[in-house]
């Protein structure tokens, strides 16, 4: 008898230290915070080629990029603006982009950015302006980005939406 109550003990030990484990393994994973803004522009610094260190201050460790260069956020501490223009970077604009929901204004003008805009962009439905100007972009306009101000000096083909037709009349893009 004596060694069936040895392993009810050890069982019971078990299990209480197992969910002593889980429990304080749940709580860790509660107060590690997440932010996406800074998960995306992160990911897009890593496909980049930067020679002037123009995101030497993107650190992901960081609880929000309000404090990273070529950066403003609004008054809830989220990304309205990434002014990165004439910053000498190469690479390609991600899909991640996309995932900034506050952003206004979006300068990547005189990079040499190339590849294709991202049809995920049509999810920044509070974009007020995308400068694409002078890079090296290529592929289709996204019919959906109807916000667009200048896109001049990039090799872009395909048919161009109606939505992008209507800023060129009413002044509001221009493609030269």
């Amino acid at each position: 008898m004596e060694l069936a109550d040895d392993e009810a003990v050890y069982t019971t030990a078990l299990m209480r230290s197992q969910a002593l484990i889980f429990l304080l393994f749940g709580l860790a994973t509660l107060n590690v915070e997440c932010n996406l803004e800074v998960d995306s522009l992160y990911a897009w610094k890593t496909n980049l080629v930067d020679p002037n260190n123009a995101l030497q201050s993107w650190d992901p460790t960081l609880d929000n990029p309000c404090t990273w260069s070529h950066i403003t956020c609004n008054t809830e501490s989220s990304v309205s603006t990434v002014d990165l223009g004439n910053a000498g970077l190469s690479g390609t604009l991600v899909p991640h982009l996309g995932l900034l929901p506050n952003l206004q204004y979006l300068n990547v003008s005189g990079n040499k950015l190339s590849g294709t805009i991202p049809r995920v962009l049509d999810n920044l439905t509070g974009l007020i302006s995308l400068d694409l100007q002078q890079n090296q972009l290529s592929g289709i306009i996204p019919p959906t980005l109807g916000n667009l101000r200048r896109l001049n000096s990039n090799q872009l083909t395909g048919e161009i939406p109606t939505q992008v037709i209507l800023l060129i009349f009413g002044g509001n893009l221009r493609i030269m």
